[in-house]
């Protein structure tokens, strides 16, 4: 389910040569659609919630996801997962309590009458369709199967909910829907005579994986590890103004140092028009979404990526080894360029291909995490936020983004005003398309493009990790997003502490910190309280990180500090 993020460059540029501009374009233009994609904190399984129908005697079972073993002339084939229906017996939790009973077709197909076939003590297997289900239910029961399951007519499962005539049913055989293709390829098997098993149980979902303890790690420590890095790994001082990695003109050379800034200007009516843009991009996707669209933000990811760890890798190599960071060569249209990120380009290309080549492989998640996270440290190594001018009320952000707007240089430092708007734009936005958008387009709309097309392709703008622990499988997730927006704010209050001085304690970074994992950690909670539904995590990260550093400033009396700091004259003390 999903969220952000953008290839664009740290404080300290990529070192592949001295002027950027032919990069540019291609990085903005990743930059753009990545960020536009802010999606929720989610789990990729089916949910089990059942709300908006009303229970009745004998239709009042809670969803279950069902594992559906089956066996072919005796060898075990592909384990199919099942939803099964609010009226019928329940499952058993373990494989140990379920019985392997064979599978048979019935007379007539879709068993929307009694059937002809023998059924006694059989799985009955029937296409959806003709009538209700707990028509098809009463019909296998009264032929003395011993449980049914239902070929659906497309590859989501549907919710099986009784009639509002069925107010008396005595159901008290098991019913499953099990995906058209998986059933239909069981239907076929015994079509030419195959001998069918099945075996139908339900187990528990742990209550905490450890993957969801990995991914808050994970996200944590990459905004840790983004803070810290100007100062510890690339050792740039807070103030510095120039990139070590680069090469520098000499005095003699006669090459203006400004002209090889990036400098991007944010402006009043590109802010303005972001919440917007975003949702049309969003819903262009909703309704639009298909391979071949997956695959362009699939090669966005991978440039994106490619950079990122070019950046990562440039600065970690040159910090081990100095002498590495100082030989150039000269190659044609670039000019002068280390010589460490020509042999670096090709690494980082190479893994970010073979990423793409084997990325539905149970691996691929690795090079998916290891690619986003060299991206996100590069993203918030480029954002540097001067100052904090909080807005009176966060759900007043459309209304306001406008008037608090100003130009700044991302390539050096963004105004926190800024990145507090657009934090609390992204606030209402996350909020907006999880949770209300399906009140219009009767599902959310975040959560449908999170997962893809029917293609099986799904954008690759998140951190996952397998639930290694999980019999259900599947991954835990959390967007770009929902570190990149936090962690602007993150990385502003280790430098407002570093240049004010300030020790651990009386500081800001570590509150935020804190607040951030709290935040995150308030994520999942609600994602487990309802049943994997996706999360918008802005939702509780904002107020963890922006909340946190507006109280603690405003008890501390420097509230009026972090609004104006980094507007004094350049030669004021303190200033980052």
């Amino acid at each position: 389910r999903i969220k952000v993020a953008s290839p664009a460059v740290p404080g300290r540029p990529m070192a592949i040569h001295r002027r950027r501009e032919p990069l540019l374009p291609a990085l903005a233009a990743a930059a753009l659609l990545l960020l536009l994609l802010a999606g929720p904190a989610a789990a990729d399984d089916a949910s089990s919630d059942d709300r908006g129908h009303d229970a009745s005697p004998g239709c009042n079972n809670k969803f279950q996801l069902v594992k559906v073993k089956n066996w072919v002339n005796g060898t075990q084939g592909t384990t199919v997962v099942g939803l099964s229906a609010r009226f019928g017996s329940p499952l058993p939790r373990t494989i140990n309590e379920a019985h392997r009973t064979f599978a048979a077709l019935t007379s007539p197909p879709d068993l929307c009458s009694n059937s002809t076939s023998k059924l006694t003590n059989s799985i009955a297997l029937v296409a959806r369709g003709g009538c209700p289900f707990t028509a098809k239910a009463e019909f296998a029961q009264a032929a003395g199967a011993a449980g049914l399951v239902i070929i659906n007519d497309d590859e989501e499962l549907y919710k099986m909910v009784c009639g509002d005539n069925d107010t008396s049913l005595n159901v008290t055989i098991p019913v499953v829907m099990v995906p058209h293709s998986a059933g239909k390829n069981l239907k076929d098997l015994l079509d030419h005579g195959a001998r069918v098993e099945m075996q139908l149980y339900s187990p528990n979902r742990p209550v905490v994986d450890l993957s969801a303890c990995f991914l808050w790690l994970m996200a944590v420590g990459t905004i840790v590890c983004a803070s810290l890095w100007s100062e510890f790994v690339a050792c740039e001082q807070i103030d510095e103004h120039y990139n070590q990695l680069t090469r520098q003109p000499g005095p003699n050379s006669g090459t203006n140092n400004t002209q090889d800034k990036e400098i991007l200007e944010i402006t009043a009516k590109g802010a303005g028009v972001f919440v917007i843009v975003a949702s049309v991009f969003l819903l262009l996707l909703f309704y639009f979404m298909s391979s071949w669209v997956a695959w362009l933000l699939i090669v966005l990811f991978c440039i994106g990526g490619i950079e990122g760890m070019h950046v990562c890798l440039v600065t970690i190599i040159s910090r081990i080894n100095k002498d590495w960071g100082n030989n150039t060569v000269q190659l044609p249209f670039y000019g002068e360029v280390l010589a460490l990120s020509v042999g670096i380009v090709p690494f980082c290309t190479v893994f970010a291909i073979l990423w793409a080549v084997y990325r539905h492989s149970s691996f691929a998640w690795i090079g998916q995490d290891i690619l986003g996270i060299c991206l996100m440290i590069t993203v918030l190594q480029m954002a540097r936020l001067p100052n904090i001018r909080v807005l009176a009320c966060l759900f007043a952000v459309v209304l306001t983004v406008l008037r608090l707007l100003r130009v700044s240089e991302v390539s050096k430092a963004v105004s926190l005003q800024v990145a507090s708007a657009l934090l609390s734009a992204a606030f209402v936005y996350d909020i907006f398309w999880v949770f209300i958008s399906p009140l219009i387009f009767h599902e959310s709309v975040m959560i449908a493009v999170a997962s893809g097309d029917s293609s099986g392709e799904a954008i690759p703008m998140l951190l996952r990790i397998p639930r290694f622990f999980d019999p259900w499988g599947g991954y835990d997730m959390i967007g770009f997003g929902d570190i990149i927006f936090p962690g602007l704010l993150v990385a502003f209050s280790y430098r407002f502490d570093r240049a004010g001085k300030k020790g651990i304690l009386n500081g800001y970074f570590l509150w935020l910190t804190v607040g951030y994992a709290v935040g995150l950690f308030l994520t999942y909670l609600a994602l487990f309280l309802m049943d994997g539904h996706g999360q918008p995590a802005l939702l509780y990260l904002v107020p963890c990180t922006l909340g946190v550093i507006v109280v603690l400033g405003w008890i501390r009396g420097e509230l009026p500090h972090l609004w104006n700091y980094g507007r004094r004259p350049e030669n004021s003390v303190g200033e980052v």
